[in-house]
């Protein structure tokens, strides 16, 4: 049996897609457990219907040449990028179940990958210590990006706003790129990362200043990464200050955080998976104290209005930075 390497949800939650070392892509139905995928011709991407233990099913997406080692959804669930250690990017139109781009992206692994939320850009990253822009619909490279260390790249996102890219690298550092300026805008250190592929994303929460009665709240944006000693540590997205760190969340290496809302999981070496709530509290006397982020494995908090979420979210995209700004144009990189 061929271990399963990545995996992904569909932005609706009904669809599962796996990647694993056969080379092969699955798409599973969340209440059937069965293969969801649709039927297609596929051209170099196989798609079509196979028996499966007296049962029929739909036939992986077939394609990549090695080890497929990253997915993405877009976020209208149509598109789903994938990343093989045949250092290809390939870009497939799930309703149809065919291959619709194939991109030479990188000298090494593809390491990971991610969509801008509104579909139009995707973000690679490899071993080769390149990061690279892609235009969704036409497959160009926008933009290359690389530091002038250049360390192994592991995991890469868009930033809410869509506007930067963050990157994970195996130098123990996590840089914020202005994808369209080409530069580093933060760094952010603390955490260990030298041998694992490991992740996080950014996340925020809401905060009381006064009475948490009240339906006025502030927000911490803040960006969450595993690291290889077993914490969970979180950043100030402006400050670069450490908020918290949890210490041992896991024995062994976490290999990757995940924040959504104020829900984070994480998993690890271990072999658990770990779920935790924020807690949001009142700020005390405008003293500058702040609210513990992550409370507990399976802790639970008060409940917080739908006002504070929405606030939550609107101060993230705000530190992160100009997030009312449209997004500007990307240019095609020349060769």
């Amino acid at each position: 049996m061929a271990g399963v390497s990545c995996l992904a949800w569909a932005p609706d939650s009904d669809t599962l897609a796996t990647g694993s070392d056969d080379k092969a892509i699955r798409l599973w139905d969340r209440v059937s457990a069965n293969p969801a995928h649709a039927c297609g011709d596929g051209g170099r991407g196989h798609t079509g219907t196979e028996t499966r233990g007296g049962r029929t099913g739909r036939a992986p997406l077939l394609g990549h040449h090695n080890y497929v080692y990253c997915l993405a959804f877009s976020p209208k669930g149509n598109v789903l990028a994938s990343g093989s250690y045949d250092e290809a990017v390939f870009l497939w139109d799930v309703r149809a179940g065919r291959l619709m781009r194939s991109l030479p992206a990188h000298s090494d692994p593809v390491s990971g990958i991610g969509f801008c939320r509104d579909g139009t850009l995707v973000v690679s990253c490899s071993t080769d210590g390149l990061i690279r822009v892609w235009d969704a619909s036409t497959g160009q490279c926008l933009r290359t990006l690389v530091h002038e260390d250049n360390p192994p790249v592991s995991n890469v996102c868009f930033s809410p706003n869509g506007r930067f890219v963050l990157a994970f690298s195996l130098d123990s550092s996590i840089r914020l790129w202005d994808y369209v300026a080409g530069a580093v805008k933060k760094t952010y250190q603390g955490h260990l990362n030298k041998g694992f592929s490991i992740g996080g994303c950014f996340g925020s929460i809401p905060y009381y200043e006064g009475d948490q009665g009240g339906e006025t709240a502030q927000a911490h944006a803040f960006v969450a990464s595993a690291s290889e000693e077993g914490d969970i540590v979180l950043w100030d997205v402006v400050t670069k200050e450490i908020l918290q760190r949890i210490r041992r969340a896991h024995e062994g290496v976490c290999f990757w955080a995940d924040v959504n809302g104020r829900t984070m999981v994480s998993a690890g070496q271990d072999k658990t998976i770990r779920v935790y709530r924020g807690t949001s509290v009142a700020m005390e006397g405008g003293d500058g104290t702040k609210p513990a982020l992550v409370n507990g494995v399976n802790g639970h908090a008060a409940a917080i209005s739908p006002s504070a979420v929405a606030a939550a979210d609107d101060e993230l995209q705000r530190q992160i930075g100009e997030a009312e700004s449209p997004m500007p144009h990307v240019k095609e990189e020349r060769t």
